[in-house]
């Protein structure tokens, strides 16, 4: 097994008042070559949007671009004539291939924090589509949720990659054996919150850890803990 930890202290930050960032890998400002993204994973970000504030209408191609919902509401309009609002256990899915454009707001009364997480596609310019569903917390709890997958279904989101990111919630004490899919695969494993111990490497609040070149691994919380489970293709 081979494996690379992230701290959150050691994560690329950007403060522009009504937007505060997180940046795991290189973004927008922030650089590093040594995290350039992990596999075909190549964007994980943190985000914070003030009330009232947010990314007016822009352009995205070729990327699979995946929202999780942590705390608020905040719109999503896009150029395929799509207008929802997503809130806290919400997962929104933009396949963008050939292209679109998108705006989001946050509309609600609180700060929204929201993971963003991009995915390189399996194929090139496809039509576009935009999804969403709800996860409920207290639905899931002590469960593995599958959340994104690469299969059509009606319990998930589905993304043009061979990918899937799955939500936990556990107790303390729980375990939790996870098996990757042996077809060139990696696992990203991000702790929003509480500790985890990830095939013995310790997670606090926000830290990560990417493995590859293993089949199974363990994950053991130590506290009460939430966390994000993301298989996509790697080619360590």
């Amino acid at each position: 097994m081979q494996s690379i930890f992230f701290p959150a202290n050691e994560r690329g930050t950007k403060n522009i008042g009504w937007l505060q960032s997180n940046f795991t890998f290189s973004f927008s400002t922030f650089y590093d070559p040594r995290k350039n993204g992990f596999g075909l994973l190549k964007v994980f970000n943190d985000d914070y949007l003030q009330t009232g504030k947010g990314f007016g209408l822009h352009p995205h191609t070729n990327m699979e671009i995946i929202s999780v919902l942590l705390q608020g509401k905040m719109n999503h309009k896009d150029s395929m004539g799509y207008g929802d609002v997503v809130e806290k256990d919400w997962v929104q899915i933009m396949s963008a291939g050939s292209g679109l454009k998108h705006e989001e707001y946050n509309v609600g009364e609180e700060e929204v924090n929201f993971l963003q997480i991009w995915i390189e596609p399996k194929l090139q310019n496809i039509s576009p589509r935009y999804q969403r569903r709800s996860f409920p917390e207290d639905k899931r709890k002590n469960k593995l949720q599958t959340v994104v997958s690469n299969e059509e279904g009606q319990e998930h989101c589905w993304i043009n990659q061979n990918a899937k990111i799955s939500l936990g919630y556990f107790e303390a004490g729980k375990k939790i054996a996870y098996t990757l899919n042996p077809l060139n695969k990696g696992v990203y494993i991000f702790n929003i919150d509480g500790d985890l111990n990830v095939a013995g490497n310790k997670l606090s609040k926000r830290d990560s850890i990417g493995l590859w070149q293993t089949d199974s691994i363990e994950i053991e919380c130590d506290t009460e803990s939430r966390f994000v489970v993301i298989e996509a293709p790697i080619n360590h």
